[in-house]
């Protein structure tokens, strides 16, 4: 497994360069509001790097943009509740995650771009990549199959003789029961059959199901866990991680964040990255052109990180090619 092989499975066309139409822009001050489905703590590097890219474009915060950032966390009825609030007060509504979900069921026609959905078509936020239609456009997750499928492969050789992978879920509302095991589930089951995987769902509504679910992956004869791409677990890298190091469980999770709390591995998309197209989204909205003729684009790049020091707590020895692709190694 190649570098070049990783990049060209995986990621799509470079992004161009900043628009030149930045150097004139509306006189209108645009109202932006923006929903993160993280805390504070967690949401204020992606705020700002949105703030930098449109500030790129000559979107000056104060000046001819106000940015209203919402922190609403994974819970869905905190993300509504977040997006009822901004929407009296906004041009364009930005979101994250899940909050995709509470802005095509509650902004009406307010102009939306997503970033770092999955499943866009088959959950109705789009009609296609190539023309949304509607009120929303955006940046996508990930190709679920095919990067699923990866991070599978990069469990399988970290694990010797890996078998049974418990997959963590997150059924704590109705958007992430329909992501998790309608569209992402079907993915995973199909790339663990190629690699010759079996799966076992483990299932949470809130991360008081931890300690017991761990104890039942354990019981089920898991041998590794994978972290599906869902708001709440995210938001939980570090007690999942601290679980899976105590059952001694591998863990390929879905976002960085997760591994730099302790998980075993990720393959991830470039999240900061994707506030780059986003900006470039929001610029030709507000130069007169509907949301549903900009066309959904794709991650531009994906990320490998491996933990070291989980892998010695884990007594694991991580292939020296695998380190090799690896973009961050912690030690």
């Amino acid at each position: 497994m190649r570098r070049r092989d990783l990049i060209a499975a995986f990621c799509c066309s470079a992004l161009g360069p900043p628009s030149s139409a930045a150097a004139q822009q509306p006189a209108k001050v645009w109202r932006k509001g923006h929903v993160l489905t993280a805390p504070p703590e967690r949401g204020e590097p992606f705020a700002q790097a949105l703030e930098r890219s449109l500030a790129d474009l000559g979107y000056v915060q104060g000046r001819n943009i106000v940015l209203l950032n919402r922190f609403a966390g994974a819970q869905m009825d905190k993300i509504e509740e977040a997006v009822i609030s901004l929407l009296p007060q906004i041009d364009i509504l930005v979101v994250w995650g899940n909050a995709g979900f509470a802005a095509k069921k509650l902004a009406g026609g307010v102009p939306t771009v997503f970033i770092s959905i999955g499943f866009r078509v088959e959950l109705g936020l789009v009609q296609s990549l190539s023309h949304p239609g509607g009120n929303m456009t955006g940046i996508a997750a990930e190709a679920a199959l095919e990067i699923n499928g990866k991070r599978l492969q990069i469990l399988k050789e970290i694990v010797p003789g890996l078998n049974r992978v418990a997959v963590l879920r997150d059924f704590a509302d109705r958007s992430n029961s329909f992501y998790g095991a309608r569209f992402e589930w079907t993915a995973l089951n199909q790339a663990a059959r190629e690699l010759g995987l079996t799966l076992v769902p483990a299932d949470i509504k809130s991360t008081d199901d931890l300690e017991a679910t761990f104890a039942d992956m354990k019981k089920s004869g898991a041998e590794a866990l994978f972290v599906t791409r869902t708001a709440l677990l995210a938001n939980a890298g570090k007690q999942i991680a601290d679980r899976a190091i105590s059952t001694h469980l591998p863990s390929s999770c879905s976002f960085r964040s997760q591994v730099i709390a302790g998980g075993l591995v990720s393959l991830d998309a470039d999240r900061l990255a994707m506030t780059r197209p986003a900006a470039a989204q929001i610029d030709k909205i507000i130069r007169g052109t509907s949301p549903g003729d900009i066309p959904v684009e794709e991650p531009a790049r994906f990320e490998l990180y491996i933990n070291l020091n989980t892998a010695r707590l884990l007594n694991l020895t991580i292939p020296p090619p695998l380190l090799a692709l690896a973009d961050q190694v912690i030690e």
